[in-house]
């Protein structure tokens, strides 16, 4: 049974009451790939009664009073994207579709939506306590740069008025912030909970300094490029739950305060997590608008794990989730699989068993338990650090297990996968079944790029992991009778990527013959590495400066050079060649990129620079020597935010 979203649900299970009301910017998606789906239920488990308010109608000023007055507060989410994501491309032009939202259209939610829905439900309830959470929360806990206002915006905490936030995978901090309130604590009393966020002032800060660490202020930050990126750098280096601190960030008059990290779930508690009563399905009150979009791919998949130690600078996973891989038993997983052979609508396809990366399931070290990930270094880049453990065999049989169920056709895996780590395996076995077994026709891997300077700022490997990885796969492909492609995800106009460098990705994918349908235009999204970078011009952890592509005919050029085989690219990728001193790459020759027009008495057609992306998403298809417009359900905004469905979790 779905939880209440109106008076006749709450009168039906004859409540008189809500203790919490949950409120988010997605449609209302019972499935444990939607966030504020596990948090309901997390505290539906602990005894409370829950209502739902999604996508409340901002025109209607009673839209938060529709279930009542909650007893003890609200827990408020913009959904699983950041909402300026999820309304804006990368060249900051509004999308007319939404796959969280009914009908798959736009327009259901506020811009920052946080902010909006705290503002209405103090006006309605002003001592009511407010708790914000999920992926915007998150990336916004502290003063951060802001793309579409081109500027350092402060802490969402103080631009929403809200009460409380709660930072990264949120049930075990939701769970004793609920206990606190219904225990009559007051929730400025609540400063204590790993995980959350609160603001004080200067005699608690005083009182709490030993062992925490300052950030420099948001004025400062502001104003100061070379502060902004000594305060990401400190962010990041206490997003460890084993070495995190505490961190204070001054914000006028008071101090923004983030408590250490949560500890990650362990297996048994995420066991707990998806073993709940979800319906696994939109409401029914959407059927009329035909649905939901974002179910169609996550309905019929698992997540399996949690965290990604890869921490590529672009993504938000790592400040999310964290390095820390958690994963659940396999017996859960195997239980899950099984509930879903029953559903009337399963056709026999599991169409995913992954998570922020699909083929993590132990941490990357034994040391990490006890010390922590390392700060300032990566597990696999630019290549696999030497107490990097490998191995896939947990994983292998996880999938062998699946595969076997009575009523499973076919297991695939489309979250993605580390190549890198993968040809560090010295087993593979892994690979080889994966070719044979779980590919649906086409394998997304994230190259990102071939410039070895570019995949430094990006946190990614060098090419050459990816070489290797692409020869074996085709081999076994090969050798298994099939027909699969990679799909390589690339992205242009990162920070670090000259003209230079874009031409050189340019001629490595003429030599590898990868012909990419869609390209992904860098997107600053809040709180990564990436964006840092864009914002400062510089690398928050050595401090040397970064070229930055800012202007949209420089991003234009450098998105077109991907797509140099296209003819409605040429004018501008002749002026880019130019631009790069590469005048040898036009011609008629087999080397050049692309032939020169006039000397061959073509019509040249005159294309203007086009600024922004044309296309919401990265790579949809690129392979070797073939194009095929099949999809297969993946649809992305921009690094970390509609390719994760599965992966993001908690308030």
């Amino acid at each position: 049974m779905f939880l209440p979203v109106n008076k006749e649900d709450m009168n039906e299970r004859g409540w008189h009451y809500f203790d919490f009301i949950c409120v988010t910017g997605d449609a209302y998606v019972d499935h444990p790939s939607f966030g504020i789906s596990i948090i309901s239920r997390v505290l539906e488990a602990e005894g409370y009664k829950i209502g739902i308010i999604a996508q409340p109608n901002m025109s209607d000023t009673h839209a938060f009073e529709t279930l009542g007055k909650p007893r003890f507060g609200f827990f408020v989410t913009s959904g699983n994207v950041d909402s300026m994501v999820a309304h804006y491309t990368a060249a900051k032009k509004k999308r007319s579709d939404d796959v969280y939202s009914p009908g798959g259209k736009a327009g259901f939610r506020p811009d920052r939506a946080l902010i909006a829905y705290t503002l209405r439900i103090k006006k309605a309830y002003p001592d009511m306590p407010v708790i914000i959470g999920g992926l915007e929360a998150s990336l916004r806990r502290f003063a951060h740069y802001d793309y579409w206002d081109d500027a350092v915006r402060s802490s969402v905490l103080f631009d929403s008025g809200a009460d409380l936030l709660v930072y990264g995978m949120g049930e075990n901090q939701t769970i004793e912030v609920a206990r606190r309130l219904k225990n009559g604590e007051k929730v400025t009393q609540i400063t204590d909970i790993r995980g959350t966020c609160f603001y004080c002032d200067t005699d608690f800060v005083d009182e709490h300094r030993q062992g925490s660490v300052n950030c420099p202020s948001f004025e400062k930050v502001k104003t100061d490029k070379k502060a902004y990126a000594v305060s990401c750098r400190i962010q990041y280096e206490n997003q460890d739950a084993v070495s995190g601190r505490a961190i204070f960030q001054f914000h006028g008059e008071k101090y923004l305060c983030q408590n250490p990290p949560a500890l990650p779930l362990e297996a048994g508690e995420l066991d707990r997590v998806y073993s709940l009563n979800y319906e696994r399905y939109y409401h029914p009150m959407y059927e009329k608008f035909g649905g939901v979009p974002a179910i169609e791919e996550v309905e019929f998949s698992i997540t399996h794990n949690r965290g990604c130690f890869g921490a590529c600078n672009f993504c938000s996973i790592s400040f999310h989730q964290g390095r820390r891989i958690t994963a659940r038993s396999a017996a859960s997983v195997v239980e899950e699989a099984v509930r879903l052979t029953q559903n009337p609508r399963f056709k026999g396809y599991i169409h995913d068993v992954g998570g922020p990366t699909a083929d993590f399931r132990q941490p990357s070290c034994k040391k990490q338990i006890k010390s922590g990930l390392c700060m300032g270094r990566k597990c696999l880049a630019p290549e696999p650090c030497p107490s990097l453990e490998v191995s896939h065999k947990e994983y292998l049989e996880l999938l062998r297990s699946l595969r076997t169920l009575p009523g499973v056709k076919k297991v695939f895996v489309r979250s993605g996968l580390r190549f890198d780590y993968i040809m560090a395996d010295h087993d593979s076995s892994f690979l080889k079944e994966l070719v044979e077994n779980h590919v649906s026709g086409q394998l997304k891997v994230a190259p990102e790029h071939c410039s070895a300077q570019v995949l430094d700022k990006m946190g990614k490997p060098h090419i050459g992991a990816y070489l290797a990885f692409s020869k074996k796969f085709y081999e076994l492909t090969k050798k298994a009778g099939k027909k699969q492609y990679l799909v390589p995800y690339l992205m242009s106009s990162h920070p670090g990527s000259t003209l230079r460098d874009a031409v050189e990705l340019a001629l490595f994918l003429k030599r590898e013959n990868i012909r990419p349908e869609q390209v992904q235009d860098f997107y600053p999204t809040p709180g990564t590495v990436s964006t840092c970078m864009f914002y400062t011009e510089l690398d928050p952890f050595t401090m040397k400066p970064v070229f930055v592509p800012r202007q949209a005919s420089d991003k234009a050029m450098q998105r077109a050079l991907l797509q140099y085989f296209n003819p409605k690219n040429h004018v501008i990728v002749v002026e880019a060649l130019k631009k790069a001193g590469r005048q040898d790459l036009i011609g008629n020759s087999k080397d050049c990129l692309v032939r020169d027009l006039k000397k061959s008495g073509q019509a040249e057609i005159t294309i203007g620079v086009q600024a922004g992306v044309a296309t919401r998403g990265r790579v949809d298809a690129a392979h070797h020597g073939k194009t095929d417009s099949k999809k297969h359900g993946h649809v992305s905004t921009g690094r970390g935010d509609k390719n994760k469905w599965r992966k993001k979790s908690g308030v």
